[in-house]
């Protein structure tokens, strides 16, 4: 019998008979590890447990922890949906059950919609089948086999789907009578899952189509552990306390105002203020680090757009319009008019690099079913930045980008953040702009540049856009949510299409880099992260109120107004509450305000010209002078203290 050798992770080899089955193998070399592991990997490739080893092969396991554990377990957990759904209603059609960030879903088509109580059942019949404790098992057929054994039993969508991406056989799972088409892998038995919830009903156009019809889709999560199911249980309803759609109007920051259309976000007072202090620092910021400022038109002529590409390509996105019987695009970027900046004039390699930013606001269609508050949205303005440089500035612009974004995250508090290296599948370089050394260029560019500034990063094939690669940087919350802003983007298509160049010492023109880079992504996005992240108690340096003057009675009211003239000539932002209610009463409502410091003066504080300082985190800090207090809250603006 044939001998294959296997390769271990520590360095360690074994020789079994060619057909070992892999998870045999691994009690071999380390038994403790195979207990517990979900799935095995085959020379980096994520595959079943009881895969059958036929050839020399570098094999490791995939545990409970590991990312791959947790897709891998998911995604079984959905096929389990699927299964005790079909046997609690049997006329239903089983559409897709993929891994999400937080979990999965599976979307189905019933005749009467699904209701709340239909998931305490859906959860107990799934609970049954863990019990049960079924083996899971991949199953190979024909493709005409699988589309008939489908079409057999009423699931048309699965016919569809083995017609339109099964091969000539079709990777199919089974745990007792139930099957689905699926690629896998899979645990090795449904009584590996442990802990699960099924959360929320939705609809769901088929394949995301509005042309198709809607489905109904389960949303649900799992975990390894029990107590890890409760903590995220715990941190969603959290989250929900901290849903910027709610705590944004409550706190009267923004609202959607449906008259005026879906996606279209109106900055209420106390959010324009906010506003202000991101944009007055963004661009103090930039302005440190050699960034010029430029404005760019809400709209231009179409023949721009189609010279772009975007024209083409995403016109489905497209707002357009006609005057004077040309036509127009109301702009869903800033490139291309940066582009045309650059381009005024013939630039030298002596001007390089050149750094244009500006927080310029874009429109872009978006289908309503994925409209969320501040975070997708149809009108935003990105804080767009574009980088003209030589090959030669390269690194020293990318470190700068990533220095400068390192930067900007600590100061709002997210410390945690993971980085994806998106470049291209390099099976198909037929499917990118630019040639192979450009792409080889890039990507080595922005290696070094994480390396030097310690920023691990995962690589991730086939993730870059057509036009380059590109760094994306996901930073995680208070809560551990992951959000997805700062991007650093190469651009090998508008410069070829735009003819972008510089001068060269000899006189010749060289083709310009040109990288587009963004820290906030959008003013709209960032804001509803940072509603939730900080759950609307701003810091002091970002807060719409920083301070406000609660008088003990009406005595006392003309010397509040005084001292909030004082704080306004200081810059501080102060509001006065002459109402005609109880101090007790007013504290209350500024602290559900958030409002930072309550400034309370009774006949004392008068006669002293003081203010009796509380805060919303410590309560009362006793009595102060009003140049005190100025000093106080200058020292912590300046530090952009996240809490006094």
């Amino acid at each position: 019998m044939a001998t294959i050798q296997v390769h271990w992770p520590d360095g360690t080899k074994g020789n079994f008979p060619a057909g070992t089955g892999l998870e045999e193998a691994a009690r071999d070399w380390n038994p403790k590890k195979a207990r517990r592991a979900f799935a095995g990997k085959i020379d980096g490739k994520v595959v079943d447990i009881y895969t059958r080893l036929t050839k020399d092969c570098e094999l490791d396991l995939v545990l409970p922890e590991d990312p791959e554990g947790l897709e891998v377990y998911r995604h079984s957990t959905a096929h389990l949906l699927a299964h005790a759904v079909k046997e609690i209603f049997p006329a239903v059609q089983i559409g897709i059950g993929p891994v999400t960030v937080d979990g999965f879903f599976y979307d189905f088509e019933k005749e009467k919609p699904f209701i709340p109580e239909d998931l305490e059942k859906i959860e107990a019949r799934m609970q049954a089948i863990i019990d049960k404790n079924l083996p899971i098992r991949r199953v190979e057929k024909k493709k005409a086999e699988a589309r008939d054994y489908f079409r057999a039993q009423g699931d048309l969508l699965k016919t569809q789907l083995v017609e339109e991406k099964g091969g000539s056989t079709v990777s199919c799972y089974q745990q007792d009578g139930f099957l689905d088409f699926c690629l896998g892998p899979h645990l090795p038995s449904t009584g590996r899952i442990k802990a699960f919830k099924l959360l929320s009903i939705a609809g769901a156009y088929w394949k995301g189509s509005e042309k198709n019809q809607m489905l109904q889709r389960i949303y649900g999560t799992s975990f390894p552990k029990p107590e890890q199911l409760r903590e995220f249980l715990r941190l969603r309803e959290e989250a929900k306390k901290r849903d910027h759609r709610k705590l944004g109007p409550a706190l009267d920051l923004f609202s959607v105002q449906e008259k005026a259309g879906a996606g279209l976000i109106f900055w209420h007072p106390a959010g324009a203020r906010v506003r202000m202090r991101l944009e007055e620092y963004w661009k103090e910021e930039h302005a440190k680090r050699g960034y010029e400022f430029v404005y760019t038109p809400h709209f231009a002529r179409d023949e721009l757009w189609r010279k772009t590409g975007h024209f083409d390509f995403y016109k489905e996105n497209l707002y357009t319009f006609k005057i004077d019987g040309e036509g127009y695009v109301i702009k869903p970027m800033n490139c291309p008019g940066h582009i045309l900046i650059y381009k005024s004039k013939r630039r030298s390699y002596r001007e390089l690099p050149i750094r244009f930013a500006e927080l310029g606001t874009v429109y872009r269609y978006e289908r309503s079913g994925v409209l969320h508050g501040t975070m997708r949205v149809r009108g935003f303005t990105q804080d767009d930045a574009h980088i003209f440089c030589t090959r030669d500035q390269i690194l020293e612009e990318i470190v700068g980008v990533i220095d400068l974004t390192k930067s900007f995250l600590s100061v709002f508090g997210y410390k945690d953040y993971e980085v994806d290296l998106s470049i291209r599948d390099s099976d198909h370089p037929e499917k990118y702009a630019g040639g192979d050394e450009d792409w080889k260029m890039a990507e080595e560019s922005l290696v070094r540049a994480l390396e030097q500034t310690g920023l691990p990063f995962r690589r991730m094939p086939g993730e870059a856009v057509f036009y380059g690669p590109k760094i994306d940087i996901r930073m995680r919350d208070a809560l551990g949510r992951s959000w997805q802003c700062p991007t650093i983007q190469f651009d090998f298509n508008l410069p070829e299409r735009l003819n972008v160049t510089y001068t060269t010492p000899e006189g010749s023109e060289q083709p310009v880099v040109m990288i587009h880079r963004a820290i906030f992504g959008s003013l709209e996005r960032f804001f509803g992260g940072l509603i939730e992240h900080f759950g609307g108690a701003f810091p002091v340096w970002l807060a719409p109120v920083q301070a406000i003057l609660l008088p003990i009675t009406d005595r006392t009211i003309d010397y509040g107004r005084r001292v909030a003239e004082k704080l306004r000539a200081e810059g501080i932002r102060v509001e006065v509450d002459a109402k005609n209610e109880k101090i007790g009463q007013k504290i209350r409502q500024a602290q559900l305000r958030k409002i930072p410091f309550m400034l309370v003066i009774g006949d004392r504080e008068e006669k002293d010209e003081t203010v009796a300082v509380r805060n919303r985190f410590e309560g009362d800090r006793g009595s102060s002078s009003v140049a005190d207090f100025v000093s106080y809250l200058h020292e912590l603006v300046d530090a952009k203290a996240l809490t006094p």
